[in-house]
């Protein structure tokens, strides 16, 4: 069994995991970057919010949910032609980004609007009676006082975002994902299928309790 494992797979195995960690780390990060400010105008424009619109929330709620009901194997392969445009190939890890990153903000902008909800309205009733405008309530009330749950929900998407970038190797999108295929299901190594596994289960508990101690340190102060 380990003969399998030869010095040539063995690097396979640690480009694949550094590869893995671009696609999460970039994507995870260019999500919340999209999926946060998202979050905050969905909680803003909600019914009872600071910037309270229907009509505007109802609008961007059912593109958020449109995008976040799209199975993500079939969003990677219908935004094909984005991720030619933007990074000149549909296969590698850069091209596995782009969809990545678009299945990541609209989750993202759900969990962050879910976390602000959480925030006690009497805090913002405060705020205004003293004042604040809506960009003081947002940066001085509502986003420090969901800071524990915001990180939660981003750690909650890295996890998340470490099974569709295994799901992108199945059309060549590199990483983990594509190392199992090509050697554990292609060529019949049950042996590299069950590493692959046992490394995206022990990547994704790193995560998940790196996550969970930032967000106690968080809760504590």
């Amino acid at each position: 069994m380990f003969s399998t494992f030869s010095a040539e797979l063995l690097e396979l195995f640690v480009s694949s995991l550094g590869e893995t960690i671009v696609m999460v780390g970039i994507s995870g990060l260019l999500g919340s970057v999209i999926g946060i400010p998202l979050g905050v105008y969905l909680r803003l424009t909600d019914r009872g919010g600071v910037l309270a619109n229907s009509p505007a929330n109802r609008l961007v709620g059912g593109i958020v949910n449109a995008v976040r009901s799209t199975p993500f194997i079939i969003l990677l392969v219908a935004v094909i032609p984005l991720t030619r445009l933007l990074t000149g190939s549909s296969i590698g890890t850069a091209a596995a980004v782009v969809p990545l990153t678009l299945a990541a903000g609209p989750f993202v902008a759900r969990l962050v609007e879910s976390a602000l909800r959480e925030v006690d309205h009497g805090l913002i009733e405060a705020a205004q009676a003293m004042g604040a405008n809506t960009q003081q309530i947002v940066f001085k009330v509502l986003l420090p006082e969901a800071l524990p749950g915001i990180v939660a929900a981003l750690t909650i998407t890295l996890v998340s975002l470490t099974g569709y970038s295994a799901m992108a190797g199945a059309i060549g999108g590199g990483g983990l994902g594509d190392l199992g295929i090509r050697y554990g299901y292609q060529r019949f190594l049950p042996e590299v299928m069950a590493a692959v596994v046992l490394i995206l289960v022990l990547f994704v508990q790193a995560v998940q309790s790196l996550g969970d101690a930032l967000v106690r340190r968080i809760s504590h102060k």
